[in-house]
């Protein structure tokens, strides 16, 4: 037996050591003598040129075996196999369905990532830093898991910055929420942190630390309502929506993110499949917006072009849509099984196929992954030791703390250290450790249930679930009541999971499911005190009975939290720290379920009764506001700079003309980008924390028209900064605003209009008039 012992611990540690030296794969090995005769292995030449000359020595077969996310290896040439696909939307990813597919695997010595929380609730702190070095954590850990062997791929599949549309949408927890403007400062912060890029932008350069790709490109927000699944809906949209809302994100993506990627979605767009769409991916994203990057499908989006659209006749035609459209790689096979024929039947020429490989071999060789031996270029020196790093895990303790929204107190929270002696825990969501991070997880470095973290705080706690799951068809209410009324102070832990909003899963209402209310009411009329009530969900419900219940003393929304949860709501509780998150969403009442999801306006139609979509159109009853959250600390503003209430976007020609006649709007594009620039102003805010702790707050910045026309948003965020303020402590906050940009609206046309008028500026409940001299 010890002989057994000691053989199996050799073998152990053998495996464990050869696991641990493995390197990763890559072209262009400077040791084999071959290598010196490709001109596509001369890091001295430019990427352009060492493309051509790689395409221009592959066969037809070998280029069309590229064309899919599961690229296969070219042994004769030394170029190793490649997976495009990898997910990385708050922490590196791992999909065991497709794990064969992926690029990034936990099979090695690095086993787990720094799991941050769900991107809706990071977007809760309005903090573009904090997005940036959620980014940058990601990236660094991307590359040391390539660079430990346990990466086949570095394309990572997110940043998803659709904008969250309908509260029902299964997806909206993937998303920095509903507003352009957070969604497009999100994907560029994000962006810029995992690709490698400084805060500020313009240092990248040529080399890629990884590389990010926004998604869905565009207007896609449903997945499976009422009998429409995404795969066949047809999104009928508006020039004028698609101007101010579902295309921003995007641009500043691409134009500002400076990112390498993009997905096209599965849907169509009034009557186009968004991957065979020629304006939207060739005349838009590279024409207009300069996009020099890959454009990758969804997942056998391209299949169902033809497949269960219809809109190919044949399989070969939605072939050469995609690649005519301007689509670089096929995640599926279609393209694999298909493109020959379409090349034979004369529906695809060669050299379509050679423009979407230039894409793709242009970024594996900005990954460095043409340029040899990567443990000796730039990045190649990440280990493994950066992976769950203390630093890493901090920062996604700090995206928890700064995201988790305070929806009601009345004088409940925080919790006394010294006078709680015994809480019971209540709640399906409070000891669940998987539901902390949502989906598109990995396996995260630890984490710390609600339960747990609330544990370091008492001793003396009793907990139970209340229901054996989240749908709660049934609830031991006797048995939850009886812990209540035991306890000095009762906290359920209610809510959503994947369950109930996920990829192909919309929700039919907005409602806790199933008993969780009735548990609910239960345990807070039998509590000695008013009960704390945490939500954990991705898309708001409809808690009107909470917020009017005084039985309920405070209502805390933690999205999923990621894998610090547990930590960061107990702090929030016991005041450790003052909770600053504000809702990135519109928490709508049941009744807008009425509403189709598939009605894709943004505007109201009072002749019909449709309400709109989201704060900027919206005028119908809310739970809570977009950019509502509460705080122990109370924020007065005052807005003590203002460098201009007129501005005037007249040529100098107009203004020396006495007689010109002003008129009523003109494009900005009439307008021009010099007189834009020109007209450029500051607004500076002083915002002073009025209470007794430090606080972390995010200062929003509205702008309103005083006449609402042509569908202009009753108002629309500008700007947002978040700022940290020790009790009475003030600063002041600069925001610079570009009239073109800031104060414009898009007519029904698509076009960005300057109206003349009055606007207003809005920082909490003060307004600010400007007057705009067209």
């Amino acid at each position: 037996m010890k002989l057994q012992k000691i053989s199996l611990l050799t073998l152990l540690l053998f495996i464990y050591a050869e696991s641990a030296k493995s390197e990763p794969p890559f072209s262009c090995d400077y040791t084999n003598p071959s290598t010196k005769s490709y001109l596509f292995c001369q890091t001295s030449l430019p990427i352009t040129q060492r493309v051509k000359d790689l395409i221009s020595r592959l066969t037809l077969d070998e280029k069309i075996s590229q064309l899919v996310d599961t690229a296969p290896s070219i042994p004769r040439l030394g170029i190793p196999a490649y997976r495009w696909w990898s997910e990385a939307l708050h922490g590196v990813a791992f999909l065991p369905d497709v794990s064969e597919r992926q690029g990034i695997h936990f099979n090695g010595t690095i086993r787990s990532a720094t799991s941050f929380p769900q991107v809706i609730l990071s977007a809760a702190s309005f903090d573009s830093t904090l997005w940036y070095r959620i980014g940058q954590v990601i990236g660094k850990e991307a590359r040391a898991i390539y660079n430990n062997g346990q990466a086949i791929g570095m394309t990572f599949w997110s940043p998803n910055i659709n904008i969250f549309r309908d509260p029902r949408w299964g997806r909206g927890q993937e998303t920095p929420g509903e507003d352009p403007m957070v969604s497009g400062k999100y994907a560029v912060s994000f962006v810029r942190g995992v690709q490698g890029d400084s805060f500020e932008g313009g240092v990248l350069g040529e080399q890629l630390q990884a590389s990010a790709c926004c998604k869905h490109f565009t207007a896609y927000d449903l997945e499976k309502w009422n009998g429409t699944n995404r795969f066949i809906f047809n999104a009928q949209v508006t020039k004028q929506d698609l101007a101010d809302t579902y295309q921003p994100p995007f641009q500043s993506c691409i134009q500002e993110g400076k990112a390498s990627g993009i997905m096209c979605a599965y849907n169509q767009v009034n009557g186009v499949p968004n991957c065979a769409d020629y304006n939207l991916l060739t005349k838009t994203a590279r024409g207009q917006w300069d996009f020099h990057g890959y454009i990758t499908s969804d997942c056998d989006a391209v299949s169902i072009i033809h497949d269960n659209q219809g809109y190919a006749k044949e399989p070969e035609d939605a072939v050469a849509d995609v690649l005519k459209a301007g689509m670089d790689v096929n995640c599926g096979n279609y393209l694999k099984k298909y493109t020959k024929s379409a090349v034979e039947k004369k529906k695809v020429s060669v050299s379509e196929i050679d423009r979407a490989l230039n894409n793709l071999f242009s970024i594996r060789m900005r990954l460095g992954l043409f340029n040899g031996n990567p443990t000796n270029l730039p990045y190649g020196k990440i280990g493994a030791d950066q992976v769950c790093s203390q630093e890493h895990q901090a920062v996604a303790l700090e995206a928890a703390r700064d995201g988790i929204v305070l929806l009601k107190n009345s004088n409940q929270l925080p919790l006394s250290k010294s006078k709680t002696t015994s809480l019971a825990i209540i709640g399906p969501n409070a000891d669940n450790s998987t539901i902390l991070v949502g989906n598109y997880a990995g396996p995260p470095c630890k984490t710390v249930t609600p339960l747990q973290g609330l544990q370091n705080y008492v001793k003396n706690i009793k907990y139970h679930p209340g229901c054996s799951t989240v749908a709660c068809s049934s609830a031991a209410i006797d048995q939850a009541v009886k812990i209540a009324k035991e306890a000095d102070q009762v906290v359920l832990v209610m809510g959503l999971d994947q369950t109930q909003e996920r990829e192909e899963l919309d929700r039919v209402d907005l409602l806790l499911p199933g008993k969780q209310q009735e548990l609910i009411v239960g345990v807070a009329r039998a509590a000695k005190k008013p009960v704390v009530l945490v939500l954990l969900c991705g898309g708001p419900v409809d808690i009107s009975f909470a917020k009017y219940d005084h039985n309920i003393g405070s209502i805390l929304w933690a999205g999923y939290p990621g894998e610090a949860g547990g930590i960061a709501l107990a702090e929030i509780m016991f005041g450790d720290i003052n909770p600053g998150g504000r809702l990135p969403m519109t928490w709508y009442p049941q009744d807008f379920t009425k509403v189709p999801m598939t009605d894709m306006r943004m505007r109201p139609e009072p002749s019909s009764g449709y309400p709109g979509r989201t704060y900027r159109f919206y005028k119908g009853k809310k739970v809570f506001e977009f950019g509502y959250g509460l705080s122990y600390s109370n924020y007065s503003y005052e807005l003590i700079s203002f460098t201009q209430n007129k501005i005037s976007l007249r040529s100098l020609d107009e203004q020396e003309d006495e007689n010109s006649n002003t008129v009523g709007y003109k494009t900005v594009a009439e307008l021009g980008e010099e007189l834009c620039e020109k007209s450029k102003f500051s607004v500076t805010v002083r915002v002073k924390n009025q209470g007794e702790m430090t606080g972390k707050h995010p200062v929003l910045l509205f702008t309103r028209q005083e006449v609402f026309g042509s569908g202009s948003p009753i108002k629309k965020l500008v700007g947002f900064q978040s700022v940290k303020l020790d009790a009475r402590e003030n600063t002041d906050i600069e925001y610079k605003l570009n009239p073109c940009e800031h104060l414009s609206s898009a007519n029904e046309d698509g076009l960005m209009v300057m109206e003349k008028g009055s606007q207003y500026l809005l920082v909490g409940d003060k307004e600010y008039p400007i007057n705009i001299i067209i």
